[in-house]
């Protein structure tokens, strides 16, 4: 609140206390005569110049759910970008997997057809079919353990990437999750002290305003009694 608000109030309270103060007194009783307009246009007054972090605690605390609803819609478009990046990984994992497996399959065709024609053309010399048989075994025996390694390999590959690409999702989670409760956090103290301020503020002002117009009946009390007196003494002279 600015120093010139502040002045402000203390003089419009001043206003208060001094009409009050000097108000009329009725008669027989405790109560005094104030002017109803003046007392209204004081009041509105000292009501538009209250600190504005009372204005500023209020929007606040209407806006808190729209800071923690954005809050977790970030949140869940982290993690959403999380798990379509996580996808993409395993998809191209597979693709490479699906590639190498392809390729060992390619060259055991090859290899297995090779042997074939070798064997074909070794069968026709009665001499050389053992050995023929011997080298179409060792080919297809050789084929298949290399089918079964490349295999393997793409397999360890893919799981190797899907860990990966569980890893980083789990850390994704874990910081989105942590970036919303830190913004609920901040948003939650910062409202609950802007509240708490204005609160504390009123109560101070108006506990001020009710002790000065107690000290004020009071003192229109005693000066009621003071003039009763002055007009007791010249009955009582003159009996």
């Amino acid at each position: 609140m600015s120093d010139q608000a502040l002045a402000r109030v203390d003089a419009l309270l001043s206003e208060l206390v001094d009409t009050v103060e000097t108000a009329r007194a009725v008669p027989m009783s405790s109560s005094c005569v104030l002017p109803r307009e003046r007392m209204l246009d004081l009041l509105d007054e000292l009501r538009d110049v209250l600190p504005l972090e009372m204005i500023e605690a209020r929007r606040i605390v209407a806006t808190k759910d729209a800071v923690l609803h954005e809050a977790y819609e970030q949140a869940r478009e982290v993690r959403e970008r999380s798990v379509a990046e996580a996808d993409t990984v395993m998809a191209d994992a597979r693709h490479h997997a699906q590639t190498l497996v392809d390729e060992a399959q390619g060259q055991v065709r090859d290899a297995l057809a090779a042997s074939h024609a070798e064997h074909a053309q070794l069968v026709s010399s009665t001499g050389v079919h053992q050995a023929a048989a011997r080298a179409a075994a060792e080919l297809r025996a050789a084929a298949e353990s290399y089918d079964t390694a490349v295999r393997s390999q793409a397999d360890h590959y893919a799981e190797q990437v899907r860990g990966e690409a569980d890893r980083y999702d789990d850390e994704v989670r874990t910081e989105a999750d942590r970036v919303a409760a830190v913004t609920r956090e901040d948003v939650q103290r910062y409202a609950a002290k802007l509240a708490g301020d204005a609160e504390a503020y009123t109560d101070h002002t108006l506990a001020e305003l009710v002790a000065t117009l107690r000290s004020a009946a009071q003192t229109a009390d005693q000066g009621r009694a003071a003039l009763a007196a002055r007009r007791r003494q010249p009955e009582q002279m003159s009996a």
